[in-house]
């Protein structure tokens, strides 16, 4: 007679459920799935929110109209030397600036030796002309621009050296910008 203690064990080689390994394999590629769509999803909504211009039409006219990102900063799209950039509006710097890195990417070439004051102290770059500029409807050709190595993110800083061809009106959190005395 068998013990009360056997009866209620299971035999690991009899009752073993085939479908468990396979259930958990499912549950896995369910839940990296659920992250995946989470992670999209969310990282759509955050770009949307820090860089609302990022879908902005290049069109001919007159007037380009940006809206403020989330964290104060308007951020849009153009092209330089023909390949499409990120720019970030910044009226306190003089010149446009280039990550040092994307010099090749966008067609640029390192010139003299310059020290530019930034918002993180001194740095030396490189100063450096730009054959063609655009964003919205607006073309600047022969723009003077420094490549800096200290920037780490892939965004180019649009300063005064393009700023000072346009107008701009700012309207709670939008940005128009149209050609001066246009």
């Amino acid at each position: 007679m068998l013990s009360p203690a056997a009866m209620t064990e299971p035999d690991s080689a009899t009752d073993r459920n085939p479908h468990r390994s396979l259930g958990r394999g499912m549950g896995l590629v369910a839940s990296l799935l659920l992250l995946g769509g989470l992670w999209l999803v969310f990282g759509q909504a955050i770009d949307a929110r820090d860089n609302p211009n990022r879908h902005l039409a290049v069109a001919p006219g007159e007037v380009l109209v940006l809206k403020r990102g989330a964290h104060g900063h308007y951020i849009f799209p153009g092209e330089i030397n023909g390949r499409p950039v990120t720019f970030l509006l910044d009226t306190g710097a003089t010149l446009v600036s280039v990550p040092a890195r994307l010099a090749d990417e966008l067609g640029l070439k390192a010139g003299a030796y310059q020290n530019s004051i930034t918002a993180n102290g001194t740095v030396t770059t490189r100063a450096t002309r730009i054959a063609r500029l655009a964003f919205g409807p607006f073309v600047v050709n022969d723009v003077p621009a420094s490549l800096n190595p200290g920037m780490q993110d892939n965004r180019i800083l649009l300063g005064m050296s393009v700023l000072k061809h346009l107008e701009f009106t700012q309207r709670g959190d939008t940005l128009e910008l149209r050609a001066a005395g246009g």
